[in-house]
């Protein structure tokens, strides 16, 4: 007899084929003498759409609301059903007693295996393999370490429950709001309240009001000080109050100027912590201006395809100490290039006894990212590869040398009965700096915003001590003006998702704790679709890097039922889904309560008093159905958009391309159709895609006739598509809900 290993992925799959000697390749499988290895391509199954259980449903009308189906029903996603039928056959052979899943190690990786399994109608005795990368090692050492299948039933129990909650709340919200307002506008409890989150930072920007504030500072030609007095919490260096500094400064100027106190202090500076999946989203969007979902692709390349990373979808920053004995394999593995010497120092000596990024309490499905044992060819990485390799390998380098040291030195100098402060720094040790090699790389673990109001800048100050006079200092005024935050760019956004505390409104403790235990909105898996198909929806534009919210936003907000705005309600969830996780909390208690909520929700739509107004419309009719269509801004294009739902017809009308401006060296647009197409630049350069074609030919790079023609019929094909076809838009707005939440 033999045993069937579903893996995730085809390529996750070939590894544990290869490691586990399966070679006879079949249709969806690779078989061994003792294992047969088969796969999905993520998601082979799903909750079933609203027409499999009445046809009518096909049909978006209010009076079918709500949908409350019990038991759900399942569906064979049609796109992969060739792959699903592989499966099934495979899971109902003679000669296979036993299943091992072998999918992603978490909640949503378990529901991807028992969904095929529980529509397959497979009863097979299941067993777990729960790995965190797809090295040799890895893989053999996990199979030799199988779990019972029983154990992770909880888990499944919670996944499922998270699925069927969001399909009840988001169709039934996002069909109620559709049919009220007759327009597309979808909901949920991830991408409402990250919308919210926006509009809260944007109406905070409209009415900030800058505030001029003052400060005074006393210098001479090697020494600046600024005055600094302790108020009723902390000490300030300016004051709103211009009189009192003009003050101040006629009634110091000429006085004597005395050393009143030298403070020495050592101070000693860790390491920044090993990256999760956010942190890293977070410092190659500010580095690299690369998208959460392009760091994502990245990563998952780097640890499906070349194996170099461990499994990147983690919320932890944090190893456990069963990693610790591999830690100078790890090291072995990556000391080549530019990693070959500070890898080198580690490696000649034993690591110290207390490792601060080590602790099993704060490690969950899956530590922080680090290289794996297997060897490294940087060669065979593509530019984006090597970057976000950098940044994971310095940063797991970096953890193991020893802390920054320096003294810190605090000067304090009395002029009449007002004090003076000057800092500054005397490097003793570079520690783990020494692992960066640029000022733009040491700064990376820096907070991104400091308030100008309370920085006392560090300087190189003069050898003094107790009681010297400071001559010749010259007394001005200086004054600036408070700033508004500024609006959200991707990283910040992806850190308000991830600690949305500030934003809740009931003010619970225990649902801010929850939140924080959760990882906030949504999941390290998720955040970077949830921020795609906001773009995709056209509920969110970009302005250079900022992110805004468009009109139709706006009015969805305003629409949209109290409850599905708020952080609040995946906090809950999160809760309750922890709950059943961990056997504490019953599977149909949590139902219950959804399908009473979903009651609700609909209810508030119903009788909610609202309009919704295109204000986009232009005087461009559609070809197909003749309405007048809608501009519309997404990520990276705008394009001309069907009011008609049903219709959904749509043309790109610019498009932001991959070729940059001779002039300026900026990223092109690319408008018009046909042999009118012209590249524009916001420098002012225009150039016809003719022209820019002869000009690239000889220039001898870049774009090549197939690239053209390739981009082309890409435009071609998006421009063709749907863009909102009712059902594929029901179901897109539903996936945007956090699917591994």
């Amino acid at each position: 007899m033999k045993s069937l290993i579903i893996a995730e992925k085809p390529s996750v799959a070939r590894d544990i084929a290869r490691v586990m000697k399966c070679s006879k390749q079949g249709n969806g499988y690779i078989e061994g003498s003792q294992y047969i290895v088969t796969w999905g391509l993520g998601h082979l199954v799903e909750l079933a759409d609203p027409e499999a259980y009445n046809p009518e449903y096909k049909q978006w009308k209010m009076e079918h609301l709500p949908l409350l189906p019990d038991p759900f029903k399942l569906m064979v996603i049609p796109q992969t059903s060739k792959q699903y039928a592989a499966v099934k056959s495979q899971l109902h052979r003679k000669d296979v007693d036993e299943i091992i899943i072998a999918t992603d190690a978490g909640r949503e990786g378990e529901l991807v295996a028992r969904l095929i399994l529980k529509k397959a109608g497979c009863q097979k005795p299941i067993k777990r393999l729960w790995i965190s990368s797809v090295t040799d090692k890895a893989i053999r050492e996990g199979f030799a370490h199988l779990k019972d299948g029983r154990e992770y039933k909880d888990l499944y129990d919670a996944a499922m429950c998270r699925a069927e909650a969001d399909w009840l709340v988001g169709i039934n919200a996002t069909r109620a709001l559709t049919c009220k307002y007759n327009a597309q506008l979808s909901c949920g409890r991830v991408q409402t309240p990250t919308l919210a989150m926006i509009a809260k930072r944007e109406k905070t920007i409209r009415d900030f009001i800058p505030q001029p504030y003052y400060g005074l500072q006393a210098k001479n030609t090697s020494l600046s000080l600024t005055l600094t007095w302790q108020d009723s919490t902390s000490k300030r260096n300016y004051s709103f109050d211009r009189q009192r500094i003009e003050c101040l400064l006629n009634s110091l100027s000429g006085k004597p100027a005395l050393v009143d106190e030298v403070r020495r202090t050592p101070k000693k500076m860790l390491a920044p912590l090993l990256y999760d999946l956010t942190e890293l989203q977070r410092d190659a969007n500010r580095r690299f201006n690369y998208s959460a979902k392009e760091t994502l692709n990245i990563m998952q390349r780097l640890y499906e395809n070349h194996k170099v990373l461990t499994y990147p979808r983690t919320d932890s920053r944090y190893l456990s100490q069963d990693i610790v004995p591999t830690l100078k394999e790890r090291l072995r593995a990556c000391s080549i290039g530019p990693y070959k010497i500070p890898a080198g120092h580690l490696i000649s000596q034993p690591l110290p006894q207390k490792l601060f990024f080590v602790d099993n309490g704060k490690v969950s499905d899956h530590h922080a990212i680090i290289p794996t044992e297997q060897f490294v060819q940087l060669d065979h990485m593509t530019v984006d590869e090597r970057r976000i390799y950098d940044l994971v390998v310095r940063r797991f380098l970096a953890v193991m040398y020893p802390p920054y040291e320096y003294e810190q030195t605090s000067l304090t100098v009395k002029i009449g009965e007002e004090t003076f402060l000057a800092h500054g720094n005397i490097v003793k040790h570079q520690g783990w700096k020494e692992v960066y090699e640029t000022d733009t790389q040491k700064d990376l673990w820096e907070s991104e915003q400091e308030s100008e109001l309370l920085i006392v800048k560090s300087q190189k100050l003069p050898p003094l001590k107790k009681g010297d006079s400071l001559p010749k200092l010259t007394l001005s005024m200086t004054q600036g003006k408070t700033k508004a935050p500024s609006p959200f760019n991707e990283a910040s956004l992806l850190s308000a998702m991830e600690n949305p505390v500030a934003y809740l409104e009931s003010g619970n403790h225990e649902l801010a704790k929850t939140l924080g235990e959760t990882g906030g909105l949504g999941t390290v898996a998720t955040r970077a679709d949830i921020i795609e198909k906001l773009f995709s929806s056209f509920l969110l534009e970009k302005h250079g890097k900022d992110i805004c919210l468009t009109s139709k936003a706006r009015q969805l907000l305003e629409l949209v039922p109290e409850d599905l705005k708020k952080p609040e309600l995946t906090a809950s969830w999160e809760k309750k889904l922890s709950g059943i996780s961990q056997g504490k909390l019953k599977r149909n208690v949590f139902m219950a309560d959804i399908r009473k909520y979903s009651q609700s929700l609909i209810r508030q739509i119903q009788t909610a008093e609202g309009t919704f107004r295109h204000d986009n419309l232009t005087n461009t009719k559609c070809p197909i159905c003749g309405q007048r269509m809608l501009a519309v801004k997404g990520k990276n294009n705008e394009m001309l958009v069907c009011q008609d739902r049903e219709c959904g017809h749509r043309e790109i009308t610019s498009r932001t391309t991959n070729a940059r401006c001779p002039v300026c060296h900026k990223k092109m647009q690319l408008r018009g159709k046909g042999d009118g197409q012209i590249f524009v630049c916001s420098c002012g350069h225009k150039e016809k895609l003719k022209a820019f074609q002869d000009r690239r030919q000889k220039e001898g790079a870049g774009v090549t006739k197939k690239d053209v023609a390739k981009y082309m019929n890409q435009q071609k094909k998006e421009a063709q598509e749907p863009l909102n076809n009712a059902l594929a838009q029901m179901l897109s707005g539903i996936k945007l809900d956090d699917p591994k939440a």
